[in-house]
């Protein structure tokens, strides 16, 4: 018995902790430089589309040099995947002409809303997914904060509507991804044959979700670009908006990876915990950085719906947990 203890342990406190890091760091920079390239150019499909092509190198590159090994993957692998990957862009897209319209601390208010829709979908989509009652009535504080944090002192309710649209976007197509992908990526990763670790799976979703992004590009912004790209260059240099553009890609990329990472060593629970607590880090940083406003509603609002969100994570898996316990 003392011998299986190791095995059962898991990774060093130190490596997670270093995990953590990372992905805090790459999300929080990712937000700042995604902000300055949206604000840069308005064109932001294909900023979005632009940061997706930053990941697929850094990808190519670690197969290419064999840093990583690269996924062997069927035809019919890559079908299942088709689904994940455009919620993938969608999910990706939503947040970042989410934020390119509105502020970042905005964006990330409404995107602590993620649980509602997860839960929601959770029951509509096959295989239905029940969760314990106390989870879904910590479900109200996160609505009911988001709520508070949209009423303006002496204006009553004042949003940012396409804002608000494309981050419920894109917490839609969180969860939708988050339901269709659960069982393909288990599938992938349990057969070894196919080298798809967490690290391989983010890479190959990703460039799906690129190939999806693509004709949004074209059906959306194709014939203003390169009126704004002369624009921004115009306005910013053609240096500064590339620069931009590229450390956003880079780190939406690298937070993703570590985060996903992260989930793989100690489960969802524990991951979604720590996403919430993200958000915090986000909306403090992003208030910073933009000089965005933060009432005194916004604040009590945000507050109460990520603490919602908390507790959410905290009590949607008690039933699994204490079954785990019992058997041990």
């Amino acid at each position: 018995m003392s011998g299986s203890k190791p095995s059962s342990s898991g990774p060093s406190n130190l490596k997670l902790v270093g995990l953590v890091a990372a992905w805090y760091a790459g999300n929080t920079l990712y937000n700042v430089y995604n902000k300055k390239a949206t604000n840069m150019i308005h064109a932001h499909w294909f900023v979005a589309c632009a940061q997706l092509v930053v990941g697929i190198v850094w990808s190519m590159v670690m197969w290419g040099s064999g840093m990583r090994k690269a996924p062997n993957l069927t035809a019919s692998d890559i079908a299942a995947c088709v689904p994940i990957g455009f919620f993938a862009c969608v999910a990706h897209a939503g947040s970042v002409l989410a934020m390119g319209v509105g502020a970042v601390s905005f964006a990330q208010i409404v995107k602590a809303c993620e649980p509602v829709f997860a839960a929601v979908i959770g029951l509509l989509v096959p295989p239905m997914d029940v969760k314990p009652i106390l989870a879904y009535i910590m479900l109200i504080p996160i609505v009911g904060g988001v709520g508070l944090a949209c009423i303006k002192e002496g204006k009553g309710v004042d949003i940012n509507v396409t804002a608000f649209m494309w981050a419920s976007i894109a917490n839609l197509a969180a969860a939708l991804k988050g339901k269709l992908g659960g069982s393909v990526t288990k599938t992938l990763k349990g057969d070894k044959a196919k080298n798809m670790d967490s690290a391989n799976v983010y890479a190959v979703m990703n460039i799906i979700s690129f190939l999806f992004t693509v004709p949004m590009v074209v059906i959306a912004e194709m014939s203003t670009l390169q009126e704004e790209w002369d624009k921004a260059v115009a306005a910013n240099g053609a240096q500064a908006v590339i620069m931009n553009i590229a450390l956003s890609g880079f780190f939406f990329y690298i937070y993703n990876e570590f985060a996903f990472a992260f989930t793989a060593n100690v489960g969802a629970v524990t991951s979604s915990v720590l996403n919430t607590a993200k958000r915090v880090i986000i909306i403090v940083v992003s208030s910073i950085v933009f000089v965005e406003p933060m009432e005194r509603n916004t604040v009590i609002g945000s507050a109460v719906a990520i603490a919602g969100t908390f507790a959410y994570s905290m009590t949607s898996k008690k039933p699994a947990a204490a079954a785990k316990s019992k058997k041990a």
